[in-house]
């Protein structure tokens, strides 16, 4: 039979080698990635229309950036952007724009935080830059500070076009072969009396060797089939998109991306691209929801919070808000990544992913990653930093800690105790 033009599904097959559950940022990677090795052998299963906006992943622009205040991700952030010009290159579409990237505080607020960022980018031989208020508004005049404020600035960082790359990793997939059911939620996942993988969909049953799972913030409920429970947080975050006179000025050869750290929350910042405004937002600020239960409803305290911020770091950036746009993190107790099988309750034949709520500039690299897990049964790359069995994972008591600032803190507070 024909292929179905609206799923990219090979229609009367349901077999394949290998089955990735969830098409988001890093589903639709593994995906291709998969494809690429394996051909028509894969399928990419998908909850909702492909390019929707409930979960993670869709949206103009993610940071990409090299800078990182640990090294399980200094590690890997050089191969991230290699993976990603790899697609490029085979897509002739421009995925990553590098506007160069700053990490903001005030002196007396985070400095600590600030020096472990650098700490980690001299350990891995970053080039990075120390600007004080002065050196900051004469390399970014857009910028009218305070005398107080400090910035690390490195060159590489910049935004990837989520929305496209999403788009791009699935039709280069097609392009080997491989399957894309959309509108498909999954039921459960059983074994089948010949020892493979059976995952029934409310669009049928399919069977393959490996699965690959990157559900986002339904992550449980397909992992909960093979007894496996990963203790993460879904919140309801935002961004707000805000419109400016001085368009020329934010653009993303003009302006770069930022972090601000502050006492209470990490802000982000994404200069112009998608659409004519600049994008700025409250890091992991959201309530606690579910996948399903979650809404759309926009919180005008967070909203504030950005504007009032924008204020007093670039007035010229403030203009009307053009929307504030929703979307779920799903993280972890300490917020790290977690990747790696369900081996100990015997299925080490399914690799899983949570990002976190901070990985889609990971996004290509961690579903190449999954690619050679399943395939090859371990990978290249450097993920022992990211395993389930860390205490994080495995003690029911761990608290959360959601902004990594805060976290520097206690951990130097306790360093100093001993």
């Amino acid at each position: 039979m024909a292929a179905s033009r609206r799923t990219w599904c090979d229609e009367g097959r349901t077999h394949f080698e290998y089955i990735v559950v969830g098409c988001g940022g890093i589903g639709s990677a593994a995906v291709y990635w998969l494809a690429k090795r394996a051909k028509a052998d894969v399928l990419g299963i998908e909850q909702f229309e492909l390019g929707h906006h409930n979960g993670g992943s869709q949206d103009h622009s993610r940071i990409i950036r090299l800078t990182y205040h640990d090294d399980r991700y200094t590690k890997i952030a050089r191969e991230t952007f290699q993976t990603w010009h790899e697609v490029e290159k085979e897509s002739g579409v421009q995925l990553v724009y590098k506007s160069g990237g700053l990490n903001m505080s005030r002196r007396g607020e985070a400095d600590l935080i600030m020096e472990n960022y650098a700490k980690a980018m001299d350990d891995q031989n970053i080039k990075y830059e120390r600007l004080d208020s002065e050196a900051l508004m004469k390399k970014f005049p857009q910028f009218e500070v305070d005398k107080d404020v400090i910035s690390l600035y490195q060159p590489d960082a910049g935004l990837v076009d989520a929305a496209l790359a999403n788009s791009v990793h699935l039709q280069l997939a097609r392009g080997y072969g491989a399957s894309i059911l959309a509108n498909a939620p999954v039921i459960r996942v059983l074994r089948n009396d010949t020892g493979q993988i059976s995952v029934q969909t409310t669009k049928g049953t399919f069977t393959c060797r490996r699965l690959v799972v990157a559900a986002g913030a339904w992550i449980n409920q397909v992992l909960g089939s093979v007894g496996v429970h990963i203790p993460v947080t879904v919140t309801q975050e935002q961004v707000t998109y805000m419109g400016t006179p001085y368009i020329k000025e934010f653009t993303k050869d003009k302006f770069p991306m930022f972090l601000y750290h502050a006492k209470e929350h990490d802000y982000y910042q994404i200069p112009i691209h998608g659409n004519s405004c600049s994008k700025i937002g409250v890091d992991a600020g959201g309530p606690p929801v579910t996948g399903n239960t979650r809404n759309f409803v926009v919180d005008p305290v967070r909203e504030k919070l950005c504007v009032d911020l924008m204020q007093s770091l670039a007035p010229k950036f403030v203009g009307p808000i053009m929307y504030t746009k929703t979307c779920l993190y799903t993280m972890t107790p300490d917020r790290h990544f977690v990747i790696d099988k369900c081996d100990k309750e015997g299925w080490s034949d399914v690799i899983f992913c949570c990002g976190a709520g901070h990985a889609f500039k990971f996004a290509c690299l961690l579903g190449k990653i999954m690619s050679e897990m399943a395939i090859d049964g371990e990978t290249q790359y450097d993920i022992a930093g990211f395993t389930r069995y860390r205490e994080a994972i495995t003690d029911p008591n761990y608290p959360n800690d959601f902004q990594w600032g805060k976290q520097i803190a206690e951990q130097a507070a306790a360093r100093a105790k001993l």
